[in-house]
Parts: structure tokens; C-alpha cells; sequence
């Protein structure tokens, strides 16, 4: 335990960049998918393409903020050495499932090294998440009667 609670603030300090990182990706992405369906002038279910366009763009730009709030989550816990509060945690476990999620389908999609980068991204949410884990109380030491010789 104690290798563990020693390195949980580089782990989560090094999560939280590689997650700004992802942010950036993120919109990178979808900011070109927009300008792709746009100037192909594609659509789907007679949807207009700049709908679509836009579509594309919003639904990157929410995923990133969710990415970038996860980020200053396990930043502000790498900064002041204390866990995440019960609705931070329960977004990191969120975004713990979502790149579990992502990387079993980036194996079929995209091949083993995009899956070998949602495990890394999953392993270091995974690590912070159970280093900064509750505090749970220290039992008592339970007094063995047959050592005295008489019951308490």
C-alpha cells in the first residue's frame, strides 16, 4: 500500500495531462469530420449536411469538456494530495467505463495500439481512483480470552 499511496500524485498528475491531451485530440477530430461531411455534402436519413456538420462538432466539443472537467478533477487532487469528492469520483469511474468501452472497440476499428492507449488511459484512471480510495476506520485488536486465561 504503501508504493501506492507515494506514487498517486504522479499517476493522477500524468492522467489528468494525458486527458487534456485526449481533449485536444477529441476536438481536433470532430472539428475535421464536420469540415468532411460538410464539403462532401453528406447525410444521413435526409438529415441536412449542416446539420450533421454541426452535430458532429457539438458532440465533440461536450465529450472534450467531459474530458477537461475530469482533467481538473484529478488535478486539483494531484495538486492538494486528497481525493476526489463522491460526484468527481463517480465521473472518473464514468470516464474509467468509457475508455474501458473504447478501447474493446478500437481493437476492431483501429488495431492493438489504439487499444494498447484507451487500457494505458483506463489503467491510470483505475489507479488514481483506487489510491485515493476511502479511508476505512482501523478495527479495534480483538483481546484473545484464551491468552489470559479469563473472559473479560
Amino acid at each position: 500500500m504503501g508504493v501506492v499511496v507515494a506514487a498517486r500524485r504522479p499517476v493522477a498528475l500524468a492522467a489528468a495531462v494525458v486527458l487534456i491531451l485526449e481533449a485536444a485530440g477529441m476536438l481536433l477530430l470532430n472539428w475535421i469530420l464536420s469540415i468532411v461531411v460538410d464539403r462532401q455534402q453528406m447525410s444521413l436519413a435526409g438529415l441536412r449536411p449542416g446539420a450533421m456538420s454541426a452535430g458532429a462538432w457539438a458532440g465533440g466539443a461536450v465529450f472534450a469538456l467531459f474530458l477537461l472537467g475530469c482533467a481538473a478533477v484529478l488535478l486539483r487532487g494531484a495538486l492538494v494530495d486528497r481525493g476526489p469528492g463522491r460526484l468527481a469520483r463517480i465521473a472518473l469511474i464514468c470516464c474509467a467505463v468509457v475508455h474501458g468501452v473504447l478501447g474493446a472497440l478500437a481493437v476492431g476499428l483501429l488495431g492493438w495500439p489504439a487499444f494498447a492507449a484507451a487500457m494505458v488511459v483506463l489503467a491510470l484512471l483505475v489507479l488514481t481512483l483506487v489510491a485515493y480510495g476511502e479511508a476505512r476506520p482501523q478495527a479495534a485488536p480483538v483481546e484473545d480470552p484464551a491468552a489470559g486465561g479469563a473472559p473479560a
